[in-house]
């Protein structure tokens, strides 16, 4: 936990850590030692003996004000370990995110992040605030006893030395059962939390099939694990812990029953031993309190770790130098090959050069590594062997933001944050002046549907976009294409999806965008096709054929029948044209 703790707060925290802990550690340490000047100061009153009673009260009012001081700086140093992670841990998890690989944000790892900035975040600051301190006194202050103990009396030390087994077995026991309930409980509530987003988001589908009123299988499935997980973590948590609180009744029964056989027996004087069993009853305590805090510190522990884990993930390497393009726009791939983590790999050998303002189209059946192809440009991940080339340079050797700079990344699902309209285009290039904003709005068409909208540009389109329909979201994400005048544009099936309308808006902004700038289009449309200087054809990975519409039409291969498919599914009809004539 204190390598999470480390983690967690960064390397510029980590002395005010130790310092904390120094000073937790003191404080368990003082308190075991004035517990066990009890003992002397008993023995003082009973043997009648008080200027030595006096004397040892003298040094144990020392060592409470020892024990006070180091209590109340342990206490400080934690309250403000805890001030500096609600302060910065924020800040350092959104830097953290934007050094990862972009193909690390599946819907499940972004879930995981948003419940570890939210509770986690809670649960680290609570470790340092509340639970830290009673467990590591009730562990230190303890062990300290048990040495004052041997001391004082070897025999009924050695009987907690005995103890000290028993009590780190049913530790260790309640902790690893309390623990595994915990990540089961946890691993059950990011479910359930995906299911709601998810039933959310999925109203317009539900609806239209008249599920409006029933419930939703899957959510109500992950709701009620989330509840049986629930309950079996309680049921499993409470004997643990009553289980840790009877081992340590246990012990002190033991030590307890020996001490009276000991005083029976004339080995040990009726008034030592009550001294030493007041100074066994203050042993008791802190450990009682550690044996009930233990589970939380666990299951806080979990949380931790997840932080931890989120905060060791690797970052994208950003090693690059190289700020100067010998070929800017240009995009070429040198035998590369790519697999995702199963191991398989989607890509196999690729080489291909797209040259500066062209317009190449990718096409190929679903699953045969074409949004890999884009991703690997836009450096989602790194290519297992090979090298992608951007403006003449390794993806590798340009830092991330230069890389970044070189593109502009139309996708099929676009996001619109819950800003204006102008804000949203403006993601482009923030510094871009009005008149450029309004001219790339022009461009992809967006000024059509500001003239429909009652602030204009001003407008606030909602979170995700809301106000706009699917088609004018994509519109603006072009606009913002156009806004940030990259050398290279990626388009991943943006036009996929596009009604008439919104398609000839998009294209209009293609036509623009091959002025100045290299686009690599995913594409089923056949106009979109057609317009590409160059069209490549992939199958299971590899480019089978290459050329131009004319040419891989004449060569009669894959690109020919795609070609004659798509081209039938643009004249289908539900009857035939006759039967149309009839019914007119």
């Amino acid at each position: 936990m204190i390598r999470h703790l480390a983690t967690v707060l960064g390397p510029d925290h980590r002395a005010e850590l130790r310092r904390y802990l120094g000073w937790l550690a003191a404080y368990g340490v003082l308190d075991g030692i004035a517990m066990a000047f009890l003992v002397p100061v008993l023995r003082s009153l009973f043997d009648g003996d008080t200027s030595g009673a006096l004397r040892h009260l003298a040094v144990l009012a020392a060592l409470v004000v020892a024990t006070c001081v180091a209590r109340y700086q342990q206490a400080m140093r934690g309250f403000a370990l805890a001030v500096v992670t609600l302060t910065t841990l924020h800040d350092r998890l959104g830097d953290h995110l934007v050094r990862l690989p972009l193909g690390w944000f599946t819907s499940e790892k972004v879930g995981r992040v948003a419940r570890s900035a939210t509770t986690g975040t809670f649960t680290v600051t609570n470790v340092f605030a509340h639970l830290l301190t009673p467990v590591v006194s009730g562990v230190v202050t303890p062990a300290t006893v048990v040495l004052a103990m041997l001391v004082l009396d070897w025999r009924l030390g050695l009987v907690l030395v005995c103890c000290a087994p028993l009590l780190y077995a049913t530790h260790r026991w309640s902790a690893s059962w309390i623990g595994r309930s915990e990540r089961q409980r946890d691993a059950a509530d990011a479910r359930a939390g995906n299911r709601v987003v998810e039933f959310a988001r999925a109203q317009k589908t539900l609806r239209a099939f008249g599920r409006d009123r029933e419930g939703y299988a899957p959510l109500e499935a992950a709701v009620e694990e989330r509840s049986a997980a629930g309950g079996r973590m309680l049921a499993e948590t409470m004997p643990r812990l009553l289980a840790n609180g009877l081992a340590v009744q246990l012990c002190f029964a033991a030590l307890v029953g020996t001490g009276v056989t000991l005083a029976l027996h004339g080995a040990v004087e009726p008034a030592a031993l009550v001294a030493l069993l007041a100074l066994a009853a203050r042993f008791v305590g802190p450990l009682s309190e550690a044996a009930g805090m233990s589970g939380m510190l666990r299951m806080a522990g979990n949380d931790l770790g997840r932080i931890a884990a989120l905060l060791d993930e690797p970052p994208l390497p950003d090693t690059g130098t190289r700020t100067t393009l010998d070929q800017p726009g240009e995009i070429a791939f040198e035998n590369v090959t790519f697999g995702y983590e199963d191991g398989n790999p989607v890509l196999r050998g690729i080489t291909l050069r797209v040259p500066a303002r062209t317009m190449t189209a990718v096409v190929g059946a679903s699953g045969s590594g074409k949004t890999t192809l884009v991703r690997l440009i836009a450096r989602f991940f790194d290519a297992d062997t090979g090298s992608v080339r951007v403006g003449g340079t390794d993806v590798r050797e340009m830092p991330v933001e230069r890389l970044m700079s070189q593109l502009s990344l139309v996708q099929q699902d676009v996001y619109l944050f819950d800003d204006t309209l102008e804000g949203n285009i403006r993601v482009g290039r923030p510094d871009a002046t009005d008149e450029e904003v309004r001219e790339a709005a022009r461009i992809a068409g967006v000024d059509e549907i500001v003239e429909r909208l009652p602030h204009g540009l001003a407008t606030r389109v909602g979170e995700g976009g809301a106000s706009l329909s699917g088609g004018e979201r994509q519109r603006v994400s072009v606009a913002r294409a156009v806004l940030k005048r990259a050398p290279v544009v990626l388009l991943d099936e943006a036009t996929a999806a596009l009604d008439p309308e919104n398609e000839k808006y998009v294209q209009q902004a293609l036509r623009t965008l091959m002025r100045d700038s290299t686009l690599l289009v995913i594409a089923h449309q056949l106009s979109t096709v057609i317009a590409a200087d160059q069209i490549l054809v992939l199958d299971e990975g590899r480019i089978c054929e290459r050329g131009t519409h004319e040419e891989l039409l004449a060569a009669e291969g894959r690109y020919a029948r795609f070609w004659e498919r798509r081209r039938r599914s643009r004249g289908w009809r539900l009857v035939p044209d006759d039967a149309v004539e009839v019914a007119r």
